[in-house]
């Protein structure tokens, strides 16, 4: 009779902490979330009317690169050695020609002309 009190009591606490456990989880709130998957197109930009700005003074040195993209962008670097070369930080002038400030990047070290653009 012991022996069946103490199974019946092992099964009991077991069904105590059980209970107990899922208690606790039903508790837990979690806020709504998004979650998706899509695509999207992505197309190059086309460079046009680039004007290479020679220092007044040392005119061996670049003062700046511009160039029109022909679309909107938001981010734009340019990068003129191939090599390991600067990534330049480019400004918006109007619409869709940027600038970028390259003084005293030698003229004989240019060996490329990359951009990156990005429009988010």
């Amino acid at each position: 009779m012991l022996r069946n009190f103490k199974v019946l009591f092992v099964v009991f606490a077991v069904v105590i902490l059980s209970v107990a456990a899922y208690a606790f989880a039903a508790a837990n709130t979690v806020p709504a979330t998004k979650a998706g998957d899509g695509t999207g197109a992505v197309s190059g930009y086309t460079i046009t009317s680039i004007v290479y700005t020679l220092n007044a003074t040392t005119p061996t040195t670049l003062d700046e690169v511009s160039f029109d993209l022909g679309a909107a962008a938001t981010q734009v670097k340019a990068q003129l050695v191939s090599s390991g070369g600067t990534w330049y930080a480019c400004t918006l002038d109007t619409g869709t020609v940027w600038q970028c400030d390259t003084t005293g990047l030698t003229v004989t070290s240019i060996d490329q002309l990359r951009v990156v653009a990005a429009s988010n």
